[in-house]
């Protein structure tokens, strides 16, 4: 009678099968089944460590803090950054706070940001996550529809920022989301809708649970392309919504609102407000009559404003910065071994054509990349150039030759 061979008392494989066998007190284990049970005690401590870093209360830094990091990155809007500084730190402070039996429970302090394009609200939002280090995402508010509908739901928000926390529910519940172009699904008009308004007021309405905090349940793909994955529950009751729009045209509401009181009873035009200060005065009332529903506004106690970019802040935001555009450039060409560098007259004529084309901060980019782009094409191909100096007059001719001088001029 032949010996039973020895096999794993794992998996059952015998010695055979298999390139190492390791014996025990009681049993043996192959060397598959060491493979594989490394890589379960490595995902379960990865696990806990994710879930010891979540429970573990926010570093959280104070409002002066706060705006001292915003400096370094956004110029001016000295008004947004002090206001955003107290919300986050505010609602923050409030996640690290427990509650107690017959103690107060506090709101939230969602906020909403009014400027036009260009003017840095989403960049103050983007650096206020990367500061803190909690889970981001970014929505863009015209793609929303109401369930049912041709479009995104609500709810896919909310996927992105599961996506962007790594699928951990527990880190999107700390996170922070940024609308974009929430004057967007402005109603129409200032009476409540009696048809289906499914990208305006219908979509104000099924924002309302998710900024006022409830248990939703979240698919982690996207909603309605994989309608057989299993959903996950989100509470948004600590998720910081951060809304950003434009509002064009909202200064005309403004103005009709401040200068109504003067005229008539001083001929003095020093009293009346300065149509480039208007913004200032935004309330609550100015974005009701604009198109956005009492109860969405309910849910942003929160409200601030960015003025305007003039051609100093402009200056200061190409060479500034920690990430300023003429820094970025300058990197780009040094990892070619280039040494780039700019007149300043150069800098000046960028600035002025961002005020022509009405683009703001944002629109330096899309001057500078139509200026360097040729020497963009050719500097890497020449292993001779070691310096690339952009004149006024290159600058200009690359200007006049580009997409976006043609755009402007058609």
């Amino acid at each position: 009678m032949s010996k039973k061979e020895t096999s794993c008392s794992f998996c059952g494989r015998p010695r055979s099968q298999v390139r190492i066998l390791i014996a025990g007190i009681s049993g043996h284990i192959c060397d598959n089944c060491i493979i594989q049970a490394e890589s379960i005690v490595k995902e379960e401590l990865n696990d806990r460590n994710k879930d010891s870093q979540i429970s573990a209360p926010l570093t959280l830094m104070k409002p002066q803090e706060i705006k001292s990091k915003l400096d370094e990155y956004v110029i001016g809007q000295s008004a947004a950054k002090r206001t955003l500084s107290v919300a986050v730190y505010n609602h923050y402070k409030r996640l690290n706070y427990k509650v107690g039996k017959d103690d107060i429970d506090i709101d939230k302090s969602n906020v909403v940001l009014v400027g036009r394009t260009g003017t840095g609200k989403t960049l103050l939002a983007k650096t206020i996550a990367r500061m803190l280090n909690v889970p981001f995402c970014i929505a863009d508010a015209t793609v929303l529809t109401e369930a049912g509908y041709v479009g995104e739901d609500v709810e896919s928000i909310l996927s992105r920022l599961l996506q962007a926390a790594d699928y951990n529910a527990k880190a999107a519940e700390q996170g922070i989301v940024f609308i974009d172009e929430i004057d967007k699904i402005a109603r129409k008009s200032d009476n409540p809708s009696i048809t289906r308004d499914v990208s305006g007021e219908g979509v104000q309405q099924a924002l309302l649970k998710l900024l006022e905090g409830a248990e939703v349940n979240v698919p982690p793909q996207g909603g309605r392309k994989h309608p057989e994955q299993k959903m996950i529950s989100i509470n948004t009751k600590n998720i910081l919504f951060i809304c950003g729009g434009a509002f064009d045209g909202i200064e005309k509401l403004i103005a009709s609102r401040v200068n109504r009181q003067t005229i008539g009873f001083s001929n003095s035009e020093q009293e009346r407000v300065d149509g480039e200060s208007l913004l200032e005065f935004v309330n609550p009332t100015d974005l009701k009559t604009f198109g956005l529903i009492p109860e969405l506004i309910g849910r942003f106690p929160v409200l601030s404003y960015l003025q305007p970019l003039d051609k100093k802040s402009l200056r200061r935001i190409l060479t500034e910065p920690k990430n300023a555009l003429v820094k970025q450039y300058t990197k780009l060409f040094e990892i070619d071994g280039v040494d780039l560098k700019f007149d300043g007259e150069v800098l000046d004529y960028i600035v002025e054509k961002a005020i022509e084309f009405k683009l703001g901060a944002r629109g330096l980019r899309s001057i500078c990349e139509a200026i360097l782009t040729e020497a963009m094409f050719d500097i890497p191909s020449k292993a001779d150039t070691n310096e690339f100096r952009v004149t006024l007059d290159y600058a200009k001719a690359q200007f006049d030759n580009s997409k976006l001088a043609k755009l402007k001029a058609a």
